[in-house]
Formats: structure tokens, sequence, C-alpha cells
């Protein structure tokens, strides 16, 4: 591979977040993960040891938040700072799901912006550059002064729904926040387009499903959303849907967190058919046999060659 910049050869390393996406983008781009030594110890403190130089290297760190999320960013940050220490040319941080980006603005009196201080975090530990997919709102790109990636799982979700008969489907948002994206959806699958409106009652951050804009009635309902938590809003935009007389409903979503009973709240749902991606990992357990999980590798793997190459990422997705 032709090195630009500078730059010395790619190293990849695989934080415990995601190792299995890890293992596939190392498989993709043809590059092995480089060994280190992640130690917990006793008192909780983490410790990392890398297995080799990566003085002038153009290092990538592949770690997802997923729980436990604080132990997994703890981790980020200190594999950064190692890296760093050891004069590494270059250093992203490839972070497939990152935390906190709901916590975006201040939505209410004395709170905090919690994905801005996290922006803060990443830079100060010594990254050069980030990388993430789906973020919950785009401007977070802003909180950052170092370059970053922010990708999208449209063109790969999209790509396998045009593979299904969607002449009688419709794109439903399950709120307004995500209308945009959701249009995106339906131009690209060529669907009408109904959103879900949500109003939060009171202060209590409670949401509460209220009406339908648009019509649903003996369609295919295609739900979409970039992530899944609790799962209770979703189910009951699925529900809505339902009861204004959808035929079967898909639902479509890039993160899968899914906290608490959100498996037996999908499992529950009348749902056909579950679609998401591996950002977050997803044990066979907990795998919903209606559940299509289409992997992100080769989307970062492609953008981490072409970074490294210094190549328009943008090309990827013809703009």
């Amino acid at each position: 591979m032709t090195t630009h910049h500078g730059y010395g050869d790619i190293k990849l390393y695989a934080g415990t977040g995601n190792p299995a996406l890890a293992q596939k983008i190392s498989d993709y781009i043809n590059i092995p993960l480089s060994p280190w030594e992640i130690i917990d110890f006793p008192n909780e403190n983490l410790f990392i040891k890398l297995g080799g130089s990566v003085r002038g290297q153009d290092v990538y760190i592949i770690q997802s938040h997923s729980r436990p999320v604080h132990r997994n960013i703890m981790e980020m940050l200190i594999a950064i700072d190692a890296v760093h220490r050891d004069s590494a040319g270059r250093i992203t941080v490839v972070m497939p799901y990152l935390a906190y980006s709901q916590s975006d603005k201040k939505d209410q009196p004395r709170v905090p912006i919690t994905a801005r201080l996290m922006a803060d975090l990443i830079e100060a530990a010594g990254a050069d550059r980030w990388m993430t997919i789906d973020l919950h709102a785009d401007q977070i790109q802003g909180f950052y002064k170092i370059p970053g990636d922010s990708l999208y799982a449209f063109h790969l979700i999209t790509e396998y729904l045009k593979e299904k008969d969607l002449s009688n489907s419709v794109v439903v948002t399950p709120d307004l926040g995500f209308a945009k994206q959701g249009r995106n959806y339906a131009a690209e699958l060529n669907t009408p387009l109904a959103f879900v409106e949500k109003r939060r009652m009171g202060n209590t951050g409670k949401k509460s499903a209220l009406s339908l804009i648009g019509d649903v009635k003996g369609k295919n309902v295609i739900i979409v959303d970039d992530l899944v938590d609790t799962g209770g809003s979703i189910v009951k935009a699925v529900n809505l849907v339902k009861e204004y007389g959808a035929l079967d409903v898909s639902l479509v979503f890039t993160h899968a967190v899914l906290s608490g009973s959100a498996l037996s709240r999908l499992g529950d749902a009348p749902i056909k058919e579950i679609v998401t991606t591996d950002t977050l990992p997803i044990s066979a357990e907990d795998r919903l046999p209606n559940m299509t999980i289409l992997s992100v590798s080769e989307l970062l793997g492609e953008v981490i060659i072409r970074s490294h190459e210094g190549r328009s990422v943008g090309e990827l997705f013809n703009e």
C-alpha cells in the first residue's frame, strides 16, 4: 500500500468495546491488529502497554462506546495517550458509536453539554482525527477543533432495503427530529414519507406519542432511526402505525444500544424485520430471530485506507 503524507504504515489497535468489528475491519483492509496489553487492575485502574513501537506511524484506535460505557471511554483515552507518548505520526480514534451524543445542547437549565466534554477529552488525550458513524446530532462535528469523518450507515442500509419489494412501502420516522434523514431514506427508496409526532409531557422527560402525520393505511411501513436505546419510543411508534392500519412493519436503525428491557420489548412488538448494524456488539443470545445485522466494517475499512492515502472520503458516496 502506498504511503503519503510522511506518516508511516497503518497500525490498527482494537479496544475491548467491539473486538469483532475491529477484527472484520482488519480482515477487510488486510492489515493485522497490532498487539497491546490492556490490564484491569484490582483497584479498577486501567493500564495499556503497546506490543511494539508506533513512532511515526499512522495509528487507528478502534473503540466503540459499548457497555461498560465509562470503562470503554477511559480505555480509549488511555490508549490515545499511550500511542501519543510513543510518538505516533498521526492518531485517529475510530468510534463506530460515540457515547453522550444525545447530550448536545442545554435543553433545560443547569445541565451539562457532555458531547462537547467528550470532544475536549479526546483532543486533550492527543488524538489528531476522529471518525464515527451516525452522530445523533450533526452539529457535534463543530465541538471538535481536530478534523473528523462523520459517516453514515445510510448507503449500507438502503442498498440492503432496495433488494426488497418496496412498491407498497412508506418510510416513517418515530419523531420529527429524524425527519430530514427520513426524507433522505424515502427519496433513496422511492417511497412516501410519514412522521410520528411526539411531545414531551411536562418536565419529567417522559415522551408521549401523539399522532401520525401522513398515511400508512394498507401499506408496509419502514420505521427509520439512528439508534434504539430502551425501545420505548420505537415500540410506541410501531403500535401507532399499526393502529393507523399499517400492514408489515420493519424497523431500521444504526446503533443497537438496546438498554434495559429493550430486547424483550422489541421481541414482543409486531415487527416483521429489524435491520441494524454492528457499530455496537450484539451477542448471539441477544440476536432476535427477525434481526438482520449489516456490518459497517467495509465502510470503516475503506475510509481508513482513504484517510491514510490522502484520498477523498466523499467520493465513496459520490459526494
